[in-house]
């Protein structure tokens, strides 16, 4: 039922952009037809996937970063209520900014380069899995923790039986609801000095060289790293977190 929903949305929204683009009549509006071609042609001969690969990399990067290092933050914070007392007023002062002010300054302090951009992608996930993990730790039951640790379990074992399976679908849950942040904050990000990115490839298209279909077309590869990431979010859930989907 959700691809057949999915497959009935795209048409939609096919059918609607073309109805759009045949009412309009002007070039900054292309038809789908169109811009399915020029993606196409820019895919197999021109950069668009160069460009696509450079905005994955960036991506990819900040996400296993943010995972590796606010899974066990929120860990220790969600165990530990001293360390959440002393901390939680500095993420509540934190969390609810826009990340995106923070472009400038990043790339103020750590250049132009991938680095800058894969840290902004990192900050807008970090707070996120923060408070979520945190959050879901708290309300693990304390006698579950007994009853592990009746049997033997050492620390190790409590994370991996205990810790890790009650918060991943959480670690999970703030990446999806970020995934769409991220993305349109890397776009921006991509529009300041850098020649590699969907967001450079989108500016330069349709600002420099008024190639409308092919800017459309990075849109679409930006929109499909977006709904890639969002989807492969979901199958690794219903892998690693079968619990949750058994009837």
């Amino acid at each position: 039922m959700q691809r057949k929903g999915l497959v009935f949305t795209t048409l939609a929204v096919g059918v609607t952009w073309q109805a759009a683009a045949l009412i309009i009549k002007r070039p900054i509006l292309p038809g789908p037809i169109d811009v399915l071609t020029a993606f196409m042609a820019e895919l197999i001969y021109g950069k668009l996937g160069t460009h696509f690969l450079a905005s994955f990399w960036r991506v990819i990067a900040g996400m296993g970063l943010a995972i590796l290092t606010a899974s066990p933050a929120g860990l220790l914070l969600g165990q530990s209520k001293k360390f959440n007392q002393i901390l939680s007023p500095l993420i509540y002062l934190l969390y609810p900014i826009p990340k995106v002010v923070f472009v400038p300054i990043i790339m103020l302090f750590f250049g132009i380069g991938d680095l800058a951009k894969i840290i902004i992608i990192f900050i807008i996930l970090f707070f996120q899995i923060l408070v979520l993990v945190r959050d879901q730790a708290t309300n693990i039951r304390p006698e579950l923790l007994n009853s592990v640790r009746s049997l033997g379990a050492g620390r190790r074992a409590l994370f991996r039986f205990v810790y890790f399976p009650a918060t991943l679908p959480a670690i999970l849950t703030a990446v999806r609801q970020s995934v769409g942040t991220a993305v349109a904050v890397l776009y921006i990000a991509e529009l300041f000095a850098t020649q590699k990115g969907l967001g450079y490839y989108i500016y330069f298209q349709g600002s420099t060289l008024f190639n409308y279909p092919a800017m459309y077309a990075g849109v679409v590869a930006m929109s499909l790293l977006g709904l890639g990431m969002y989807f492969g979010i979901d199958w690794i859930e219903k892998r690693m977190c079968k619990w949750l989907f058994v009837n």
